[in-house]
């Protein structure tokens, strides 16, 4: 394996200057994965105000699937730019709203007529859909999953599990969510085995509605088809088929949150194509416009149309510049096929993180769908007691070393991988090397902290 250097002090001048002013001028509560400052981004690499290259596993925290600065959003953007900026949709509307609309109902899985509506942010695209099912079915409750990450607002926040930081000190939340276990095959609440388990975790939403909340006042089960910062846990294939059928048995909306999940990270524009179901709302966001501010609701025409006529929208909601930036974003997906660039990745993250694990005690699971791929670091395979420490350590060393990644995880112990899907195969290895040679740096501290007999 190749020595790593490391490239300069991090972070450098420029970024710790910036990071005074930041620590004056903007609320401590906004929290940064790194601590240096982009100056420019282009394709899967990103510098920053020092000069500092960094191959970029991150994203945007996914919102760069077609890579930084896509020729085809970067000339739609300047197109639309020339033409008009805003009217909002709801005083003068425009075609690009539509036509997006349009392409994501042919898009979204399901053989049925639907209809989108397009807002801002995925929370707002989750508080959405939750107002539009109450709406139609006439029900207040909202069923959610442990470990799920739904978004920051009030109703999103209530539908989120993680308590820090999403949650301590914005009490009360919102009211009539009950929350059940994520098929979380590693960690698994109810200490079952896979697949001798028979999907007792989904065949439980059953007995929630006989011992939590009837089945008759629940509106909708809001789920993640793979977990995204609750550890990106991709469900055996069973898990969606049987609660789709219980919902459906009871009249219960099915909506899938796809705000990470969607436009090829999982190798298929919508995860749900890879689990075989067809939502009847389906949320998305971050890379639908290529990194421009977009999100989407796209369900069942009938279930749309429920909410009277203002009764959803917004100033900004399918701002046009936005529209102009998915509809490049998609149709660069689609050219460039970057759903099977996903798969391939993925297959080649996988290959590497499975040698990791033969001779790496940290690393417990490594799992995935697609380019959404993760790492799970444990102090002990045999306990599998959360390794948050160790996982912060090899996130400085990446970030010291050339290479931005995140973490995620309830417990903090997950590395995962978001990085663009136009990422070129010498890129992706040497983002890889470094992770490599941070696993190898921080499993060598551990030997040498161990206590000698």
């Amino acid at each position: 394996m190749a020595t790593i250097q490391l490239r300069t002090s991090i972070p450098g001048p420029k970024s710790q200057e910036l990071m005074r002013r930041r620590n004056a001028a903007v609320p401590r509560g906004v929290f940064h994965a790194t601590p240096i400052f982009a100056a420019r981004a282009e394709g899967a690499v990103v510098e920053d105000v020092d000069g500092n290259r960094y191959i970029d596993f991150a994203g945007g925290i996914g919102c760069a699937n077609v890579g930084h600065r896509s020729p085809r959003v970067v000339a739609a953007i300047r197109a639309q730019v020339d033409a008009f900026l805003h009217t909002c949709f709801s005083v003068a509307p425009y075609g690009k709203y539509i036509e997006l609309a349009e392409k994501l109902n042919a898009l979204v899985p399901g053989n049925f007529p639907k209809k989108t509506l397009l807002v801002n942010t995925g929370a707002e695209a989750i508080e959405n859909a939750v107002k539009i099912a109450r709406c139609y079915t006439h029900r207040p409750a909202v069923v959610c999953f442990e470990d799920a990450f739904h978004g920051r607002t009030m109703l999103a926040m209530s539908l989120t599990s993680k308590t820090h930081p999403y949650k301590a000190g914005f009490e009360p939340f919102a009211s009539d969510i009950y929350r059940i276990p994520y098929a979380y095959c590693y960690r698994c609440s109810y200490s079952l085995q896979y697949p001798s388990c028979n999907m007792f975790c989904a065949h439980h939403l059953e007995d929630t509605f006989k011992r939590v909340v009837a089945a008759e006042s629940v509106a909708a089960v809001v789920v993640e088809p793979v977990l995204g910062e609750g550890g990106f846990v991709a469900p055996p294939p069973e898990f969606f088929p049987v609660l789709q059928e219980i919902c459906r048995r009871h009249e219960i909306l099915f909506i899938a949150d796809e705000v990470q999940t969607g436009f090829c990270r999982t190798g298929a524009m919508f995860a749900c194509e890879r689990f075989g179901i067809a939502p009847d709302i389906l949320v998305a966001a971050k890379s639908i416009a290529g990194g421009l501010p977009l999100a989407s609701v796209t369900g069942r025409a009938d279930i749309m149309d429920a909410p009277a006529i203002g009764g959803i929208g917004g100033t900004f909601g399918g701002n046009p510049v936005s529209c102009a930036a998915a509809l490049a974003a998609i149709e660069t997906m689609e050219r460039e096929n970057l759903a099977a660039r996903a798969r391939k990745i993925g297959e080649r993250f996988e290959l590497r993180a499975r040698e990791w694990k033969e001779r790496c005690p940290l690393i417990g699971d490594v799992r995935g769908m697609g380019a959404m791929c993760a790492i799970e670091l444990v102090r002990s395979k045999q306990s599998r007691e959360p390794a948050k420490e160790e996982t912060e350590r090899i996130l400085r060393f990446c970030c010291e070393h050339g290479l931005i990644l995140l973490s995620a995880g309830s417990y903090g112990n997950v590395l995962r991988l978001l990085v663009p899907l136009v990422i070129t195969d010498a890129e992706f290895d040497e983002g890889l090397a470094i992770l490599d040679a941070a696993f190898a740096s921080v499993s060598d501290a551990r030997v040498e902290a161990a206590p000698r007999m």
